[in-house]
């Protein structure tokens, strides 16, 4: 099997099917994807998380990262500095954004650099042991594995519509596996079989 083909296959479906939900839909279920967030996701005040501003037709988990805010969590973005590196720029009220590539918004480079300890991970297909496809530039899986070398090791959980759920995710060794998946039917929690890179 073609891993590299059968995953671009498989992200071009599921986001082809989260291109069809309707705006005001895709409202409704982001809006209950972050009410089921705000219920399973404990947090201690200061507690760094990172979140995401949406592109395109992505889940808006901006109503969710107030709600966290609001408890208290330090809340950070990510920005794309190279084709290799994203960094997470702290997020603050009142903070002027500025355009990056892909169509993306965050923090200027004045913002602070943040270490988060729990990740709400962009993603395009999901399956039921926790793994995922991204975009395919590998940002996720390269920032997470510096932050593991770091001997931090987030929380991951994937941010997701129910249409973005496979059957199964073809896995390569620099592929690493979500704690919890969040999609607008809830949050589920993975069986935690390690947190080691899969090979």
């Amino acid at each position: 099997m073609n891993v590299s083909k059968t995953k671009a296959e498989l992200r071009a479906a599921r986001l082809a099917a989260r291109d069809a939900i309707p705006a005001v839909e895709r409202i409704e279920k982001s809006l209950a994807l972050a009410s089921h967030g705000a219920e399973a996701i404990g947090i201690e005040g200061g507690t760094i998380v990172s979140g995401f501003l949406p592109i395109r037709s992505e889940v808006d988990v901006r109503p969710l990262m107030a709600h966290l805010r609001d408890l208290g969590a330090r809340l950070c973005v990510p920005v794309i500095l190279d084709k290799q590196t994203i960094v997470f720029r702290e997020l603050v009220r009142g903070a002027e954004l500025v355009a990056g590539v892909f169509g993306t918004f965050g923090p200027g480079p004045d913002a602070a650099e943040l270490e988060p300890q729990v990740m709400l991970v962009p993603l395009s297909v999901f399956d039921a042991a926790g793994h995922r496809i991204g975009y395919g530039g590998g940002y996720y899986d390269r920032a997470i594995h510096r932050l593991q070398q770091k001997g931090l090791n987030p929380k991951l959980i994937g941010i997701a519509f129910d249409c973005q759920e496979v059957a199964s995710v073809p896995i390569e060794p620099h592929d690493i596996r979500l704690d919890a998946v969040l999609t607008e039917s809830g949050y589920r929690p993975f069986e935690d079989m390690g947190r080691a890179r899969i090979g």
